[in-house]
């Protein structure tokens, strides 16, 4: 992966790893409602499903890539497509208030519900599955790309949520209402649309590879 084409990850994986949705939500609550270390047991859930989706989905990717590479095209542009989905369902949702739910209390209880609201999570698996077909090169090993991504969506997932988390250990109540700012969320709900488009303008055209 060049650097451009890391620069181009990055910034998508901030975007989708910021916007708000159930696990920000999530974060929050524990942040507001438990110790600090406590609330920290639901990242540490988020990143156990972000590992997982990570790797499935790159071993998804390659075996197309493997079994035939010329799909691979209209795999990029699906998962473009989705990449519009996500951003106009998130436009639609961003009325709707979040709803954190009850939170545990034991660590135990705060990571298994972390992890649940995580992997059912439909921006998910349907974002991790954009994001390699996207970004994924086709005539590098899959190894050697894993190296570069793989750091990098774990370490701004962490950095994401435990920010969620903080925000609602400091601010509260006022941190769930800031998140559900509905011009935040529908600015954010539209660079997903403009991302899925541009980058599927870019595979049809022959420059989705960095």
């Amino acid at each position: 992966m060049s650097f451009e084409g890391w620069v181009v990850f990055a910034t998508f994986w901030a975007l989708f790893v910021t916007t708000p949705g159930p696990n920000a939500a999530n974060c929050i609550q524990n942040g507001m409602s438990l110790p600090f270390t406590r609330a920290l047991v639901g990242v540490a859930a988020i990143l156990t499903q972000a590992t997982v989706f990570l790797f499935a989905s790159a071993g998804g990717v390659a075996a197309v890539i493997l079994a035939a590479p010329e799909v691979f095209l209209y795999a990029q542009i699906l998962g473009a497509l989705v990449l519009v989905w996500l951003g106009l369902r998130a436009w639609r949702r961003a009325a709707l208030p979040l709803k954190p739910g009850n939170v545990p209390t034991r660590a135990r209880e705060v990571y298994w519900k972390a992890l649940l609201i995580a992997t059912i999570n439909a921006k998910s698996l349907a974002g991790y599955l954009a994001a390699f077909t996207q970004f994924v090169e086709p005539d590098v090993p899959m190894g050697a790309q894993l190296v570069v991504i793989v750091p990098t969506a774990l370490t701004l997932t962490t950095v994401s949520y435990l920010g969620y988390t903080a925000l609602g250990a400091g601010l509260g109540k006022l941190a769930l209402g800031a998140l559900g700012d509905l011009v935040l969320r529908r600015i954010l709900a539209g660079c997903f649309v403009v991302y899925g488009l541009a980058l599927g303008g870019s595979a049809l055209t022959g420059g989705g590879r960095a």
